[in-house]
């Protein structure tokens, strides 16, 4: 039996194996990237999706001669630079935190806690949120303004509250689920880093920077990558469940996803959906291939690929 064969026969049970995974990545994300097609079509339903008329780009120009393109975009482009940044600043603190805690049954209460907000449904968190800032019935309004000598505030109708309100009610839903990923990259990290760093006399402060932060930059990388591919995609609950889809918000809680939604409601032109979803996942598929170039030249370690 000549190497190959002995070498096929060896990985042949690992193989096996990987079918089902690969059928199932096969099915669910590359196959229907044939429906791109539908983006540059004008879609009749009598004529079926290859025997509709092909227009071109004429689709895309729905996004951007808009007179609220340069809001949705500014708007969506905003919020997610916010996020990337605070969540993973607060994420990194919160697993280093975590990390601390040297007994199982607490460190274990902990992460529960903080990861549970993450498997909430967004529309739970908008009548939470509602609960918090109702103008009549809201915890904010009823019982701690009054203690401040502060008139009630009518939040749903006050744009300039929102960018703040959307970035917390983000970082609180899902800093959690982030913080349990560095916190798994942080415990692998080999404790014979930290006692040699304490026998040289390194403070915990010292242990965290020269130690910690160093090891796990790798992870902090990719899981930037990745947020930032989804950087002109936007949490379609957050901006449209949690402000109740008040109009009177749209300035500063109008994302680029929302604007389609509430278009294709009233026209119901499934192929400016198609030419929406297909412009936001090749602007942030260049996206990453730029910043992971970027970091390939400041530290091709640290590269995603």
């Amino acid at each position: 039996m000549g190497y190959r064969a002995r070498r096929w026969k060896r990985f042949a049970p690992l193989f096996l194996l990987m079918l089902p995974g690969l059928a199932y990545l096969l099915l669910n994300n590359y196959l229907p990237m044939f429906g791109m097609i539908i983006a540059f079509k004008d879609i009749n339903f009598s004529k079926g999706i290859l025997g509709s008329n092909w227009i071109g780009f004429q689709n895309f120009e729905y996004l951007f001669k808009t007179a609220d393109a340069y809001i949705i975009t500014r708007n969506t482009i905003l919020y997610n630079v916010a996020f990337i940044a605070i969540n993973t600043i607060g994420a990194v603190g919160l697993a280093i935190i975590l990390n601390e805690i040297r007994k199982k049954f607490f460190q274990r209460f902990y992460q529960s806690i903080i990861i549970l907000p993450h498997l909430i449904s967004m529309v739970i968190v908008s009548y939470l949120v509602f609960a918090v800032l109702s103008s009549e019935t809201g915890l904010i309004n009823k019982a701690i303004l009054p203690i401040l000598g502060i008139e009630s505030i009518s939040w749903y109708s006050s744009k300039e509250y929102w960018p703040y309100i959307l970035t917390a009610v983000n970082i609180w839903k899902g800093i959690g689920f982030l913080s349990v990923v560095y916190l798994a990259s942080i415990i692998s990290i080999d404790p014979e880093y930290y006692e040699a760093a304490t026998l040289d006399g390194a403070s915990k402060w010292h242990q965290i920077r020269f130690v910690t932060l160093p090891l796990i930059i790798p992870v902090i990388t990719m899981m930037t990558l990745l947020a930032i591919g989804r950087i002109f995609h936007s949490d379609f609950g957050l901006f449209y469940q949690v402000p109740m889809d008040s109009g009177v918000l749209s300035e500063t809680t109008n994302v680029i996803d929302t604007y389609v939604y509430r278009a294709l409601m009233n026209l119901g032109d499934i192929g400016m959906s198609s030419a929406a979803g297909v412009y936001q996942s090749i602007v942030g598929f260049v996206l990453v291939i730029l910043s992971n170039y970027a970091v390939r030249k400041i530290s091709k370690e640290n590269a995603l690929f």
